[in-house]
């Protein structure tokens, strides 16, 4: 039996695609048959206020048509990043010899014709080419790539990205691939880190055996990576060349003991980014590889066997994932959406039908007497508001707080923390006016990547602590839900005399109001994107959020400011020490105590300036929130509201043919009901499929 590992990962991927595109067309004929009975409903008994359910119901359906599953290829240079996406893809798509430090973003996705399309970030418009075009235009010598790097130029300013648009079957499926420039490119691991990565479902990160774990990838690992809940693959490539390293290729032995070396040494560094809600699962996301052989044999024959590789391995765990965790995640979350229209439905017609008989008079004087009933309803929405913004107040203030103090501490540890970010460069190189230029743009360079990496250490001990306060917002918002459903409950007794609406929902079912699911992190209602937020998809971004903030403050606040008022510094430093003077390392010692001098001059007015932009990104976080909140609890008040006075102007315009009103409303529930069944069965069918 053939076994590259993509056969049965493209069937899965067709299956989840028949799966979501069964349940959008449920749940957009669910939304039809909603709204045509609210239409109906003008000329009936009135409408029963179910806009949110339709609004929510049509954008899930959208979204299940549109998702895709969004994956991240991250590596240094020289680790076969290309080569590996030309191997997964089955195609020499993408050039490998392209150096990672042009810093083009490239993004991989499905197209009827073969096309690339480059975007800028300086306003001017995106341009359409050839395939061949992109690659003679965006590639560069690697020895070009290199005199760039050290002059800390971009090979290719004003470039955004790419989109490269290709004919083939594992992104017809719904996989998109983003293919990140080089983790020592400081200017797009920063974007990259703070932007891309929270927006994808999985990371694949491409290491080397012949270089196991340098030190700029263990530092990106720790910075970008860890502690953040981010789902990442680790493929070790080119493990076909430990073999061809050894002295006697044939020993069997020898291969042996240099590869457990190298599994140790890895399984060192990457066993902490493999514990899952405790759970070791280390052989489920680390891999070896060997992505040139693996090509090479596709190139051959698209189906041949790769065995051998790593590649069937690694791909029945992320179809796993993707396909059997991720999209089951999705599913089940859009199932409780459904099911959760339908109650409210079926709630509304419940408690219309007793109210048909009552007379105008006695159906105003019971709406009359719900009224303290309703003012409890605003109560609990003015309760919970209060808690969202004391929260909101009590984290911008400690958060914004915790930068300042990290900040002005900066200066404490800088000679420790430096050394591992000093330029790889002769410090004499400085005195030579030849050579002073690439020094400081070396030093820079340096202090760049020192400055985004404390941002980001700090930045995750912030998002901790963000994550945490929603937590506990979304633990209120339970509570709060069940005092709501409490008073709704008394609400529909008054009104319909002590008749009790059945609205029981399953066993594994939150009963919660539907504004109190979301809050709580429930609902997918945003764009189909399982990308791991912390309100798990509810359709609320608060990373996004702080994103948009931090990219300014880590960026333009930090570097750009700290970079320019201590360089000039450090020039006069250095010419001052003479020629020969110093040793190399004194030379080093002094460079970081003078600047250590010159950043901690300015450090207390970063950490004041700064410190309102994160007081400000914070407070929005909560706001965002709170304003959705507050929007949909008074939605779902306003629409019971207006349920019952539907009802009333009806009745005091017009006879109502109760007879065929309540057979229109069964009918209503029943059409309902029968959707929602049918999302049930496709649901089940597929989570039958895979037990």
């Amino acid at each position: 039996m053939v076994s590259n590992g993509t056969d049965s990962f493209l069937d899965d991927l067709e299956r989840v695609i028949q799966v979501r595109t069964s349940v959008a067309v449920s749940l957009e004929q669910m939304a039809d048959t909603i709204n045509q009975a609210e239409v109906s409903g003008d000329s009936t008994s009135g409408k029963l206020s179910l806009e949110r359910d339709i609004n929510d119901m049509r954008v899930a359906s959208k979204n299940l048509r549109t998702g895709v599953f969004r994956l991240m290829v991250l590596g240094d240079m020289k680790r076969g990043k290309s080569t590996f996406l030309n191997a997964l893809i089955g195609e020499k798509i993408l050039p490998s010899d392209v150096n990672p430090c042009t810093a083009v973003l490239t993004i991989l996705r499905y197209g009827a014709e073969k096309k690339v399309t480059v975007h800028f970030d300086n306003g001017k418009p995106s341009q359409v080419m050839n395939f061949d075009t992109f690659k003679h235009k965006y590639t560069i010598d690697p020895a070009e790539a290199k005199k760039l790097e050290q002059e800390n130029k971009q090979a290719f300013p004003g470039v955004s990205h790419a989109i490269v648009e290709y004919p083939l079957p594992l992104l017809e499926k719904g996989i998109e691939i983003v293919d990140s420039p080089g983790l020592n490119d400081t200017e797009a691991r920063n974007e990259l880190s703070l932007g891309y990565i929270n927006n994808c479902h999985a990371i694949l990160f491409v290491l080397r055996a012949s270089q196991p774990c340098t030190l700029g990838e263990r530092r990106y690992l720790e910075n970008y990576i860890k502690g953040r809940g981010l789902s990442v693959f680790f493929l070790i490539n080119a493990w076909d060349q430990v073999k061809e390293a050894l002295i006697d290729p044939d020993d069997e032995d020898e291969l042996h003991e240099a590869e457990e070396r190298l599994r140790k040494v890895f399984q060192a560094n990457l066993a902490e980014y493999c514990i899952v809600d405790g759970q070791n699962i280390y052989e489920e996301r680390v891999f070896e590889i060997s992505s040139i052989q693996a090509l090479r044999k596709r190139l051959k024959n698209p189906q041949a066997d790769l065995n051998g590789t790593g590649f069937p391995q690694f791909m029945g765990a992320l179809n796993t994932f993707l396909t059997r965790e991720r999209a089951v995640a999705e599913l089940r979350q859009v199932r409780t959406l459904a099911r959760q229209a339908a109650n409210h439905t079926k709630e509304s017609i419940e408690l219309r039908l007793p109210l048909l008989e009552k007379g105008v008079e006695e159906l105003r004087a019971r709406i009359n007497s719900v009224e303290p009933e309703f003012a409890k309803l605003t109560g609990i929405h003015d309760e919970f508001q209060q808690e969202i913004l004391k929260t909101r107040d009590t984290q911008a203030h400690n958060i914004s707080d915790s930068f300042r103090s990290y900040v002005l501490n900066l200066g404490n540890t800088f000679e420790t923390d430096f050394l591992r970010y000093q330029p790889d460069l002769n410090i004499f190189d400085f005195l030579s006016s030849g050579k002073r230029e690439a020094f400081n743009a070396a030093l820079q360079k340096a202090f760049e990547q020192y400055i985004t990496d404390k941002f980001a250490a700090w930045s995750l001990t912030a998002e901790r602590d963000i994550n945490t306060a929603f937590t506990q917002l979304g633990r209120s918002a339970a509570k709060y839900g069940d005092s709501y459903n409490q008073i709704t409950n008394q609400i529909t007794e008054k009104l319909t005399g002590g008749v009790k609406v059945n609205t029981s929902t399953s066993p594994e079912e939150d009963g919660s109001p539907g504004w109190a699911k979301w809050a709580m992190g429930l609902l997918s209602l945003s764009r189909g994107n399982l990308a791991g937020f912390a309100m798990a998809g509810a359709g609320f971004d608060w990373k996004n959020i702080l994103l948009n903030y931090f990219t300014v403050l880590g960026v333009g606040g930090l570097i750009s400011a700290v970079t320019g008022i201590f360089l000039g510094p450090i020039g006069f430093a250095m010419l001052g020490l003479g020629v020969g003077f110093l040793q190399a390392d004194q030379a080093r010692k002094e460079l970081v105590k003078t600047a250590k001098k010159e950043l901690v001059k300015y450090l207390p007015q970063l950490a004041q300036e700064q410190s309102k932009t994160v007081y400000d990104a914070v407070k929005e976080c909560f706001d965002a929130y709170e304003r959705e909140v507050s929007k949909r609890i008074n939605e779902d008040i306003t629409s019971r509201m207006s349920e019952l006075d539907n009802l009333l102007k009806q009745k005091q315009t017009r006879e109502i043919d109760n007879e065929a009103e309540m057979k229109r409303l069964k009918k209503l529930e029943e059409d309902v009901f029968n959707q929602v069944n049918t999302i049930e069965s496709a649901f089940n069918n597929l989570l039958e499929y895979y037990s």
